[in-house]
């Protein structure tokens, strides 16, 4: 269970996020919408720790997020999926290895990490690119590794901020239709998204921002 209580923000003087109030069950898939400026990347870096809020609380689980402590952020961190527009692969690694890095650090057994690594490659269908490095794949491709990197450690929470933002309208139907997948196996995720074909596949809930301020929040 994910509880955004009266969430508040401000970049200097400027209020990016103002009272924004919203409950996420488990399991539930979330598109949050709104145009450029209405604050979708600021809440879902707010939601995983990665900027502080002035007011309000995040609550995940047991967790208050915005009291946790930098060590402690880092903690959760490891615990849930995120995806960002950039991919932020390791360009010297292939796609095995971007993606089984986060188990080797955090220690696990050789053979569970193949194995696992392998698992994920094959879900999102790069079993066949294992060996590339980033440079060798198309910007689709790419996103692929970042989402299979997301899910490796099998996290029941993922936040996705803009994964489509770089892609073209194939690419971006068949991510969509990914993030759809994985949320049938039961998965949390969160994304935030301008585009209106994502939100037309992933639409089963749809929280819309304007200027900061949570407007509507929809379910089919």
């Amino acid at each position: 269970m994910i509880v955004i209580e009266n969430l508040s923000k401000k970049h200097g003087k400027h209020q990016v996020l103002e009272d924004i109030s919203f409950k996420v069950n488990g399991g539930e898939l979330v598109t949050i919408v709104g145009g450029s400026g209405a604050g979708k990347t600021t809440l879902i870096h707010t939601l995983i720790g990665a900027e502080k809020i002035d007011s309000g609380n995040i609550k995940i689980d047991n967790l208050v997020v915005n009291k946790l402590s930098p060590a402690k952020v880092q903690d959760y961190r490891r615990h849930i999926g995120i995806i960002f527009q950039d991919y932020k692969l390791l360009p010297q690694k292939t796609v095995f290895e971007n993606v089984s890095f986060a188990l080797e650090v955090a220690g696990y057994d050789k053979n569970f990490i193949n194995q696992r690594t392998t698992d994920v490659l094959k879900l999102t269908g790069l079993e066949a690119k294992r060996n590339h490095f980033p440079r060798q794949l198309s910007g689709g491709e790419r996103q692929r590794v970042a989402i299979a990197r997301a899910l490796v450690h099998n996290p029941e929470l993922i936040f996705a901020d803009e994964p489509t933002g770089n892609l073209d309208p194939e690419n971006t139907a068949a991510l969509a239709r990914l993030f759809l997948k994985i949320n049938k196996s039961g998965t949390t995720i969160i994304l935030s998204t301008h585009n209106k074909e994502v939100v037309k596949i992933l639409g089963e809930r749809i929280i819309t921002l304007q200027k900061g301020k949570l407007v509507s929040d929809t379910k089919k």
